[in-house]
């Protein structure tokens, strides 16, 4: 395996994205980045790439989704993005990634990180947002409003991606979790940093979507009640929760419908399971299944980070 690193003294390179343009495609590369703060836009689409961080590494940018560009089109959701990732293979550890760029309300959308690999894993990483911190494709099969999937891979094929997300933090307020990608996130902390959303899963109707198993949700303001876990961003959006502990910020309903679509809501799944709440636990008995269901859940992912 190729191995490049990357700091501000003595490393091969200087920038994340000067050591992933140095990787030829098809060779399989770890990039072991040295401690510091790494200001810029990264981009990657090798066959098989790992990212290690050293000490505390930080990985910002602050493209925003109101930002006007050329001819006066607004960048977007999928051009936001810190750090892309696309190929067959992706690891990162260590590493935080960051979309600096603000309020949803203000800025727009914000990516920090986006992932189109065939397969993903995601070890003790933090990734700060607030509107769209993660997305994990494919993009669904339709646009509900023009140019709303402009960016990087929008005109290929919907193909599924996997992706393992293993001791990480994640912080956002809408939607900071989303996409149509099968995405098991274990021992994970789920940060909400004000009212809003916490996923927005597409996906298919045969596939898993996304999966919390040991996770635990909190909220960096004294917040109550304002915090959904789910809203469907397509009708087969699926969303479980296993042996997770929720704060007081939780709507005690935890589902609720995306905006003019609350026909959604009968095709989607919300599931919950062996869960603590530490506000008032509301949630629909329809949505609760049994351990045992959890279980061959998620081991029909197939992967392991290990």
């Amino acid at each position: 395996m190729l191995r490049i690193t990357v700091g501000k003294s003595d490393e091969d390179y200087s920038s994340v994205q000067e050591a992933l343009n140095a990787v030829p495609y098809d060779v399989p590369a770890e990039i072991v980045i040295s401690e510091g703060i790494y200001k810029e836009k990264i981009f990657s689409d090798k066959e098989s790439i790992s990212l290690v961080g050293k000490g505390n590494v930080l990985i910002t940018n602050d493209d925003a989704g109101y930002e006007i560009l050329d001819r006066g089109i607004k960048r977007g959701t999928f051009r936001s993005y810190t750090a892309f990732f696309s190929g067959g293979s992706v690891r990162l550890s260590g590493l935080t990634i960051q979309n600096s760029s603000g309020e949803g309300s203000l800025v727009g959308q914000g990516i920090a990180l986006y992932l189109d690999a065939g397969e993903s894993f995601v070890d003790n990483c933090t990734l700060l947002g607030h509107q769209d911190t993660l997305f994990i494709a494919p993009l669904p099969d339709e646009e509900r409003e023009k140019n709303g999937f402009y960016g990087p891979r929008y005109l290929l094929p919907r193909i599924r991606r996997r992706a393992v997300f293993n001791h990480c933090s994640i912080e956002g307020t809408v939607d900071f979790i989303f996409g149509s990608g099968d995405t098991l996130f274990e021992d994970c902390d789920i940060i909400s940093r004000g009212p809003g959303y916490v996923t927005a899963p597409s996906g298919k109707k045969d596939w898993i979507g996304f999966v919390f198993h040991n996770c635990r949700f909190s909220s960096s303001l004294d917040i109550q009640e304002c915090v959904y876990l789910m809203r469907p961003w397509r009708k087969a959006g699926k969303a479980l929760f296993s042996s997770c502990t929720f704060g007081h910020h939780i709507a005690p309903e935890g589902l609720i419908a995306w905006p003019g679509h609350d026909d959604e809501i009968g095709h989607c799944t919300f599931l919950v399971s062996d869960c603590i709440f530490e506000g008032r636990n509301a949630i629909d008995s329809s949505h609760l299944v049994s351990e045992e269901q959890t279980r061959m859940i998620i081991a029909s992912f197939g992967l392991s980070a290990e």
